[in-house]
């Protein structure tokens, strides 16, 4: 069902866990399709240092994941806005065609991630206005 890539990487994934300090988190999917992707990533001055993940998901939701974590390690936030789930799967290769959608996932996560920083740098400027004022 697999190529020997995914499962590669499924097995020996480098960028699976949590991190501490993550300041741009993106959970992407429900359990009822089976799949749940979390992004974790640590943005210094507009470019991503570090990504992991946490996946509950089949072979092809964790590679793709992971995948999506090595492309945009060293990124703009900007360029990493452009990943695509076309990108994922052509790394890994190939994916049976009821597994595209854990590509798109990832790119869902991406984004979501990235979202999320903003909100997290919108809040904390807001706080220090605040805390500027008083």
């Amino acid at each position: 069902m697999y190529n020997k890539k995914v499962l590669s990487i499924f097995q020996n994934p480098k960028n699976a866990g949590g991190m501490k300090g993550a300041n741009g988190i993106g959970k992407v999917g429900n359990a009822a399709c089976g799949d749940i992707m979390k992004i974790y990533l640590l943005i210094e001055d507009g470019i991503i240092k570090d990504a992991k993940f946490k996946t509950f998901g089949c072979c092809a939701a964790i590679a793709s994941t992971d995948v999506a974590c090595d492309l945009i390690k060293g990124m703009t936030i900007e360029d990493a806005l452009k990943v695509t789930n076309k990108q994922v799967f052509d790394i890994l290769g190939d994916l049976p065609p009821h597994k595209i959608h854990c590509s798109v996932l990832a790119e869902e996560a991406i984004k979501a991630a990235v979202e999320d920083y903003y909100k997290r740098l919108e809040k904390a400027e807001k706080k220090n206005a605040e805390n500027d004022e008083n």
